[in-house]
């Protein structure tokens, strides 16, 4: 469990270090940005490496329906992000849609997977996002809404790109031994 903590306590510290120490972030200029991406890489294959090892009390377990539930929200979530990046018209009412998506994944996946390192992996990541927005809205309070036009073409692209990431996830997810579809 040590190894998964220290994974979502890594990831947090990388993202914000930007916001909390933005002088000495500053003062790393390039070098900063690979030195985030670095300690966030190692933060990833902590979370994945520590939640695989990771064993705790089960609450509730996987059934169909919270599968479909939470399928249907990490839909969304990848349609977020997509939607992120393609400056589509959700873009344009959202703050935040990316960390928006990020926290409705990892909401999502604390529907079907009611243990411990659940909790910590997925709770964390989470409160993290949620606690990014709070941050970047106290020190960003003026938000200026992304202009239009937004060509339905773009909405189009971005759904179909959320349901091929859908499905190649789902498809790893599968060969990992967690089968995300079905009961």
């Amino acid at each position: 469990m040590l190894i998964l903590i220290l994974g979502v306590a890594l990831w947090w510290a990388a993202h914000l270090f930007k916001r909390i120490a933005p002088g000495q972030r500053a003062g790393l200029g390039e070098t900063g940005r690979g030195l985030v991406t670095g300690a966030l890489m190692v933060a990833v294959l902590l979370m994945i490496f520590g939640y695989r090892m990771s064993d705790g009390p089960y609450w509730w377990g996987p059934s169909a329906p919270l599968k479909g539930i939470n399928n249907l929200l990490v839909l969304v979530a990848f349609y977020l992000f997509a939607a992120a990046g393609m400056k589509t018209r959700i873009t344009s009412r959202m703050r935040h849609p990316q960390l928006t998506g990020f926290a409705l994944w990892a909401f999502a996946h604390l529907l079907p997977n009611g243990d411990l390192p659940s909790f910590v992996l997925f709770g964390g990541l989470l409160i993290w996002a949620l606690a990014e927005m709070a941050i970047i809205n106290r020190a960003e309070p003026v938000w200026t809404r992304p202009p239009g036009p937004f060509p339905v073409r773009k909405e189009v692209m971005a759904a179909f790109g959320a349901l091929i990431v859908m499905l190649v996830v789902g498809l790893i997810h599968s060969w990992l031994g967690y089968n995300p579809f079905g009961a």
